[in-house]
């Protein structure tokens, strides 16, 4: 349907007229924004041209040989450092749907390994850091003692970095990792290994300021920062449903299968969105709000930021993106017995057992039946391979990896892609993402690719969200609250 106004005016039983937002995009950093500054007094108009909110990180409906599944469009994770995302979850309700490790443990299987040595672990003590990780990499098996030797001194050297040291930026973390010893397997067992599922890119194309905040963050900053947290629940439970009724009630009027084609500045300086609805519908021209926050992709927000907003719009088609790859598995049986797992010597990635949150468990006839989620990140090789051509090429990957996999059949296999998954954290990159205020007054930008000094995560979307939000009501001279520091740790200062 065409929307005749997007004027945040006040319904029956939400608050009174007064200062108004609009918020155009319902990924995370939208909606982290909308309630931010719903919690602040404002009425909030939340847009969004998809039929539902969430944004990359969502779920659909798919009618399998084993049932009808609620599947992640792909796997997302979350550290016990990412304190902004916590709180999303807090706000929203949905905490005791994602729950957090006990303790950091990630099994390592290498698919090259002898019999007795393919299973390593990556786990902490409660020990003070850098002494909490010492005894997992003593032990690690994928590595010889003088490669473990090595990455003990290359991780002190890296503690002593600053991540907001511009000079950082500009250079690749492969080349920091040769000058300090790194041998090429101990790249691949333990840095890319964690480096490309939080960053989405290899060593060679990652920027040493945000490996650094990466690997300092998580690994260095706390014992317990990088214990690992992931929805037990379909991601559309946690980011459209229960975030649509925090919306709701904090007064949000929220819009959805409305797409903004244009924003203006009216002569009494609110700001007004041009809107499209069906093809074929007329466009509608909305407006009055007095704060914009554009919480959409940097090529979306480009083409709608009005001149003089940015000195240098055109460096945010300048950031690059970067494609990851999901396969979805359902085999016959169960052949993980954990929940999940990381690999080397193998093309496959992180592999999540899915069974109980896609709801395969529940459905008559499913019996043993299991579904695993193999999760590729810089999947530039493979994401546009036809399904038949990943199918060829990756079950025969896990059935080396779980020799269970040889006897069991297949139910079902297909694919989701994300072509532009997340910005690319190459280095330089940092010189091109853009703060939350623009030099247009009212108007701001959220968004996991400007400058929140996080690589482009859930952390960092939500961060974008609250930094908006926090930007405007000062701007507005509007009291506010910053719910980060409550929640301790892990939270450092944002990017100028």
């Amino acid at each position: 349907m065409t929307h005749s106004t997007l004027d945040p005016a006040p319904a029956a039983g939400r608050r009174p007229a007064g200062r108004s937002a609009l918020v155009i995009g319902g990924g995370l950093a939208g909606t982290t924004a909308a309630l931010a500054l719903a919690d602040a007094g404002l009425r909030v108009t939340l847009v969004e041209g998809r039929p539902r909110l969430g944004g990359l990180a969502f779920s659909f409906h798919r009618s399998s040989p084993a049932g009808v599944l609620s599947v992640d469009n792909g796997q997302h994770v979350y550290l016990r450092c990412c304190t902004a995302y916590q709180w999303f979850l807090d706000r929203v309700g949905a905490a005791r749907l994602a729950p957090l490790q006990g303790r950091l443990d990630v099994p390592v299987l290498d698919a090259r390994g002898r019999s007795g040595r393919r299973l390593g672990r990556l786990r902490r003590t409660a020990l003070p850091v850098p002494l909490h990780l010492s005894a997992s990499l003593a032990t690690y098996p994928h590595l010889s003692l003088a490669e473990r030797a090595q990455v003990g001194r290359a991780a002190l050297a890296l503690g002593r970095l600053d991540p907001e040291d511009p000079a950082l930026d500009g250079v690749d973390f492969a080349g920091w990792l040769r000058r300090h010893g790194q041998s090429p397997r101990a790249v691949e067992a333990l840095w890319d290994l964690v480096g490309v599922a939080t960053l989405n890119a290899t060593a060679p194309h990652v920027s040493l300021g945000l490996a650094a905040m990466v690997f300092k963050t998580g690994l260095l900053s706390r014992p317990g920062a990088a214990d690992i947290g992931w929805a037990r629940a379909p991601l559309g439970e946690l980011h459209h449903t229960h975030t649509r009724r925090a919306l709701d009630a904090a007064g949000v009027t929220t819009e959805l299968r409305t797409r903004v084609t244009a924003v203006t500045r009216t002569p009494e300086g609110r700001w007004s969105a041009a809107t499209a609805g069906r093809p074929g519908e007329p466009r509608a021209e909305a407006g009055g709000a007095d704060v914009l926050v554009l919480a959409v992709p940097q090529r979306e927000a480009h083409a709608l930021l009005p001149d003089g907003a940015l000195k240098d719009p055109g460096r945010l088609l300048r950031i690059g993106t970067a494609p990851i790859l999901n396969l979805h598995v359902i085999y016959d049986r169960t052949v993980l017995r954990r929940p999940f797992f990381a690999a080397i010597g193998s093309p496959v990635q992180w592999v999540f057992d899915r069974t109980d949150a896609s709801g395969l468990r529940g459905v008559p006839g499913a019996g043993d039946s299991q579904y695993l989620a193999v999760s590729q990140s810089a999947a530039y090789d493979d994401i546009d391979r036809p399904v038949a051509e990943l199918r060829a090429r990756y079950l025969p990957e896990l059935e080396r990896l779980l020799p269970v996999a040889r006897g069991a059949r297949v139910r079902d296999f297909f694919v989701t892609r994300e072509r532009t998954a997340t910005f690319a954290p190459v280095p330089g990159v940092g010189l091109l993402r853009p703060s939350a205020p623009t030099d247009a007054p009212g108007l701001y930008l959220a968004g996991a690719w400007t400058a929140t000094g996080w690589p482009a995560t859930m952390e960092g979307a939500v961060r974008s969200g609250l930094s908006a939000a926090r930007e405007a009501l000062t701007d507005l001279g509007r009291p506010h609250v910053n719910p980060l520091p409550a929640l301790g740790g892990g939270t450092p200062k944002e990017a100028a």
